[in-house]
């Protein structure tokens, strides 16, 4: 198994001086060196061939041991130095000072077809970071983030990636709801892969610290690495910088509103200074359309994290960067003037996503108000917004209101609810839309093709997840694989896999694991 290791993070920062793995306060530095623990029985539970390719392995590569032993942890690649990342965050609001990688551990980093990938293992033991924690991780969380990852890519949203899934062969004690009711699960190490897992909360620890020299070193190592578009000097060149972390952040965050996916727990150490999408805990998609709805069942109170919000928290943590990014800039207006065109930017991106969406391509000014009606009617009565926004391209500019408003009723969860005033409202925007369509540049052919490009048939809802934990619990890996390969034509008709293009049912409504979810892991 070779794989071309070229480590820059842990070459080009400073690292910890203390060597010993405890848990303390690590100052001065980017990263502490720590060895992953060795596991007593490990075994592959599946493997992303697609990833493999992309940093130069072979599904051969994957059969063999080294390979195991590597992506689990029990042996270190020659010629490298595993760490874990120093940062800190603001989680729900609120400063929580140093956090870093509790439970993550980078191998290396590698360079196939002029991409570079570091390499990480989530799950494999302690590090300076772990606080009061094992520093492992339970099947259920990685079999979610390893689906998830992937899911994503395949649906075109910026995120890490999975290489591997395997079964570490330890048990694993965790407290699912943090109710008090702590049990075994089996243990599982995922192996995922980013260009990078700099985070913003990278940046504020050293700010928060006043340790401006790392800062400055580690902006500018990010900068020469992964914005090397940035030709700019001086002051302007960190301005350049949160110009373009903003931008991406953005387009992620578009990209979320488009699927229905709601990340759950937007802190700043979970935010990706590219703008990918990190750390899948409790995520999950929207079923019915609710701008309200969290999976998160530590946000649940104050749905900070809730759907409709994650535009303003994209916002909000960019301003949290900014502060951290202050100390090499030293005025308040131009860092100001960057975030004062978030919102413009994201309105202008946002309303043409959702004209997509509608198979609107040639826009208009009352296309906002069309929008914005749907959005209201869709809350009326619990609506699948997966199903109604696919159902939507089958929709022709010829069709009457009643036959068109018959094309997407079965998104509804509770039909008999959709009558009277309901029914009113849906048959005057089916009335509105009509009308509207008359004048798109695309025919209905055209426009359907173009509407299901940006309207995905299969995302990864939670109880498909869950059916997938169940099994895998029981030793059986099927339902895993029949996901893993559905969900990388997510935007493909897959007769085989119509069953799966279905509302959420009843019994997983208020199911642990299909509805609410906690950080535990």
């Amino acid at each position: 198994m070779k794989l071309n290791i070229q480590d820059t993070f842990n070459k080009e920062l400073p690292a910890d001086t203390i060597l010993e793995n405890s848990r303390r306060q690590v100052v001065n530095s980017c990263y502490s060196f720590v060895t992953p623990t060795k596991t007593a029985k490990p075994s592959l539970v599946h493997v992303s061939k697609e990833m493999l390719e992309t940093i130069g392995l072979t599904s051969e590569d994957a059969k063999s041991d080294d390979f195991l032993n590597v992506f689990t942890g029990n042996e270190i690649l020659e010629n490298t130095q595993p760490f874990a990342m120093c940062y800190g965050g603001h989680q729900f609001g609120n400063w929580a000072g140093q956090l870093g990688d509790g439970r993550a551990i980078n191998l290396t980093e590698i360079v196939h077809n002029n991409k570079r990938w570091a390499i990480q293992l989530k799950g494999a033991g302690e590090t300076p970071y772990s606080r009061t924690a094992d520093g492992l991780a339970v099947l259920r969380s990685s079999v979610r983030e390893y689906l998830c990852s992937e899911a994503m890519f395949h649906l075109g949203v910026p995120t890490t990636r999975a290489l591997s899934l395997s079964l570490s062969g330890s048990e694993v004690l965790r407290d699912v709801m943090y109710n008090g009711n702590p049990a075994y699960e089996k243990g599982a190490i995922v192996s995922r892969l980013a260009p990078s897992f700099i985070r913003f909360g990278n940046f504020e620890i050293l700010a928060s610290r006043q340790d401006i020299e790392t800062l400055k070193q580690l902006t500018d190592y990010t900068i020469k690495h992964f914005y090397p578009g940035i030709s700019s000097e001086g002051k302007q060149k960190y301005l350049d910088f949160l110009t373009e972390v903003r931008n991406k952040t953005i387009d992620m965050i578009v990209h979320w509103q488009r699927v229905g996916f709601v990340h759950g727990v937007m802190n700043t150490d979970n935010m990706s200074i590219l703008g990918l999408t990190i750390d899948y805990g409790p995520y999950g998609w929207l079923e019915g359309y609710d701008l309200g709805w969290t999976p998160n069942t530590t946000d649940i109170q104050n749905k900070r994290y809730r759907f409709e919000n994650q535009p303003n928290i994209g916002i909000w943590n960019l301003l949290k960067l900014a502060n951290a990014l202050y100390p090499l800039i030293e005025e308040v207006d131009p860092l100001q003037e960057i975030l004062n065109d978030y919102h413009a930017i994201f309105k202008e991106k946002y309303l043409k996503m959702l004209q997509e969406k509608i198979g609107l391509f040639s826009s208009e000014e009352s296309d906002s108000e069309l929008i914005g009606r749907l959005e209201e009617t869709l809350q009326l009565t619990e609506t699948d917004m997966t199903i109604f926004f696919r159902n939507l391209a089958n929709v022709s500019a010829n069709d009457d209101v009643d036959s068109a408003f018959k094309k997407v009723t079965n998104a509804f969860y509770v039909l008999d609810e959709v009558r009277g005033e309901i029914k009113d409202y849906w048959q005057d925007w089916f009335k509105r839309y009509l009308q509207r369509l008359q004048r798109e540049i695309f025919s209905n052919t055209e426009r359907k093709i173009k509407m299901d490009l940006v309207n995905p048939k299969y995302v990864l809802r939670n109880y498909m997840a869950q059916l997938a934990i169940d099994d895998a619990d029981k030793g059986d890996y099927k339902l895993i694989d029949e996901l893993y390969q559905m969900l990388k034509n997510p935007y493909s008709e897959q007769p085989k896999n119509e069953k799966w293009f279905a509302k959420r049912p009843e019994w997983a409504r208020n199911k642990v694991g299909c509805s609410m979810l906690s950080c535990s892991s």
